[in-house]
C-alpha cells in the first residue's frame, strides 16, 4: 500500500498542479478578454462620436452652402427706380406731383412692369423722403403691429383652409 501511495502521490500532485495552472491561465484569459472588450468599447464609442461629429459637420456645411447660395440668389435681385416732378397748372391751382416709377430685375431681366406712384408734393416737402416712403420694393423693416397683423392673417387663412378641406 505504501508503494501504491508513492506511485499515486506524484500523479495526484501533478493533476492538482495541472488543475491549478489551468484555473490560473483561465483567469488570465478572462482578464485579457475583459481588457480587450473594454478597449473595443472605447474604440466603438470614439467611432460613434466621430461619426456623429462628421454628420453634424456635413449637415452644417450643407446648410452653410444652401444659405450662401440663397444669399447669392437674393443678391441677384435689384430694383430700378426713377422719379420726376410733374406740374399741373390750372386757372385756380398749381399742383406739383412726384411721379415714382419702380421696376424689379433679376440680374438683367425685368420681372415686373413699371409700377408708378403719383404723390402730391406740398411746399417744403423732401422729395427723396417721399419717394422712399412710397416705394413698393424698399427693404424697410416691419413694425411689431404689422408682424402681428400678418400673423393673424396667416392663422385665419390656415384655419379657413382647414375648414374647407
Amino acid at each position: 500500500m505504501t508503494a501504491l501511495l508513492w506511485i499515486l502521490l506524484p500523479l495526484i500532485v501533478a493533476a492538482g498542479s495541472a488543475l491549478l495552472s489551468f484555473y490560473i491561465m483561465q483567469a488570465k484569459l478572462e482578464v485579457a478578454v475583459a481588457k480587450e472588450r473594454e478597449q473595443m468599447a472605447e474604440v466603438t464609442a470614439a467611432l460613434k462620436h466621430q461619426e456623429k461629429m462628421l454628420d453634424e459637420k456635413v449637415r452644417a456645411a450643407e446648410e452653410a452652402t444652401l444659405r450662401r447660395a440663397f444669399d447669392q440668389f437674393l443678391a441677384d435681385f435689384r430694383v430700378e427706380e426713377r422719379h420726376y416732378m410733374r406740374e399741373n397748372k390750372s386757372v385756380f391751382a398749381n399742383r406739383k406731383s412726384l411721379i415714382l416709377q419702380e421696376r424689379l430685375y433679376f440680374r438683367t431681366v425685368p420681372i415686373s412692369n413699371w409700377i408708378e406712384h403719383e404723390m402730391v408734393v406740398e411746399e417744403g416737402t423732401d422729395a427723396r423722403a417721399l419717394a422712399s416712403q412710397a416705394s413698393v420694393f424698399n427693404t424697410r423693416s416691419l413694425s411689431i403691429d404689422e408682424v402681428r397683423q400678418s400673423a393673424k392673417l396667416l392663422k385665419g387663412g390656415q384655419s379657413q383652409a382647414a375648414r374647407t378641406a
